[in-house]
């Protein structure tokens, strides 16, 4: 849909809700009540007078009045009646003016400050803005052509410190990190203040060091997290930092605080989530590896599951045989991880077992789990974090106690 459609789309959507609202508060208000309550009375009195002279009139008939007792009975029914039809009319009751008032201001003012408040509080170039580069990439947008339009505006405008910054977040989308890191470094020098600026800095001088996070990255990445301390960037690589040199109290709570910043559906909040966990576990029990060995422990019978993985040809090339690969096992689709293996890709095709020796926190077992879903990574980082670039096999619905698994990795994370 064009822009020009939703901008339209979403301001009729606003002015109907307006108007709806009106609709609901306006006609008590400006109804006359004064007026009408006494033209409504007036009209049921005149009904009951005519019904009572219709009564007169058919008691004479019958012959249960005579002539002289229904002459005084109509002459004091239509008395009556001139007294209510002819009296004046009362002013309509202050209220009523009140009310008018009241409502034809709503009128005028709930409108302006409902779209004020639109204008003040809200995002209104949203409604014309495009998604992120992200975003729009992972929706099939020409990628490619996006980054050549950024690299044209940056050049028209070598001191516009947004464009670099869009145009280094685009580099690093497509793992360009050499590019990137120049990017992040003209960004960076134009927008100093920027947090994100110096962790995405931090993230492609890293990756183009044979991800190496020692040295200037970790400076860069404290930089950040000084200007920001929810920066999710920076937060990622201290923990990832803190995890590689074994200080998992340090890992779990830069974890914690970006989990805390994560909607907790996404897969990405559950990678998080699982570092969090066993650097915890880790750092309770004084271990120093992150994801264990196969080492089957006291499970419960028949809750392991056995099985083989392998990696489809197409995928092979490029990788070396010490790539870390992670078998993770979690409850459901997307859930929490339920236990993990770590082995290498030289093993493949490995021979798997997974039980309540290789859980990820004590609380939380193969056992206690009736069906989970598997996921094979190779992972370029080393890390159980899963990350664009990285291998990855999933199989939802294994039953906890199947035997013969068969899991392949054919697919590329983007």
């Amino acid at each position: 849909m064009s822009p020009s459609w939703t901008v339209s789309l979403f301001w009729a959507a606003a002015a109907a809700c307006v108007v709806v609202a009106l609709a609901f508060v306006l006609p008590a208000l400006l109804r006359a009540r004064g007026g009408a309550h006494k033209t409504a009375r007036r009209d049921v009195n005149v009904a009951v007078y005519r019904d009572q002279l219709k009564e007169l009139d058919a008691d004479r008939a019958n012959g249960l009045l005579a002539d002289d007792q229904y002459r005084r009975a109509r002459q004091e029914l239509e008395a009556r009646l001139a007294e209510d039809a002819l009296v004046p009319e009362a002013a309509p009751a202050p209220g009523a003016a009140g009310s008018r008032k009241l409502g034809f201001t709503l009128a005028a003012v709930l409108p302006a400050a409902a779209f004020g408040l639109y204008a003040w509080l809200g995002n209104p170039a949203a409604l014309t803005t495009g998604p992120a580069v992200p975003a729009a990439a992972m929706a099939g947008a020409d990628f490619g052509e996006l980054i050549r339009r950024a690299e044209e505006k940056a050049r028209a405008n070598p001191d516009d410190g947004e464009t670099w910054a869009l145009l280094a977040r685009s580099y690093a989308f497509m793992e360009r990190w050499p590019e990137a890191l120049a990017a992040y470094e003209r960004a960076s020098a134009l927008l100093p203040q920027e947090a994100s600026l110096l962790t995405g800095r931090a993230e492609a001088l890293a990756a183009a060091n044979d991800r190496v996070l020692a040295g200037q990255p970790m400076a860069l990445v404290q930089q950040g997290l000084a200007l920001d301390p929810d920066d999710a960037k920076g937060l990622e690589l201290a923990g990832v930092y803190a995890y590689q040199q074994q200080d998992f109290a340090q890992a779990a709570a830069h974890f914690a605080r970006l989990l805390r910043q994560l909607p907790p559906e996404t897969p990405y909040a559950q990678d998080v989530l699982a570092l969090q966990q066993e650097a915890e576990r880790l750092a309770g029990s004084g271990a120093a590896v992150a994801v264990g060995r196969q080492a089957p422990g006291a499970a419960a019978p028949g809750a392991a599951i056995r099985g083989r993985i392998d990696i489809a040809p197409a995928l092979r090339a490029g990788l070396d045989a010490s790539d870390v690969l992670f078998l993770i096992a979690r409850a459901g689709e997307g859930g929490p991880p339920v236990a993990a293996i770590r082995a290498t890709v030289g093993e493949l095709p490995l021979e798997f077992v997974l039980d309540d020796g290789s859980a990820m926190n004590p609380g939380n077992k193969l056992s206690q789990h009736k069906q989970v879903t598997l996921v094979a990574r190779v992972s370029r980082s080393g890390e159980p974090m899963a990350r664009p670039g990285d291998l990855e096999g999933t199989l939802a619905n294994v039953a906890v106690g199947a035997s013969g698994v068969a899991l392949v990795i054919d697919q590329t994370r983007r």
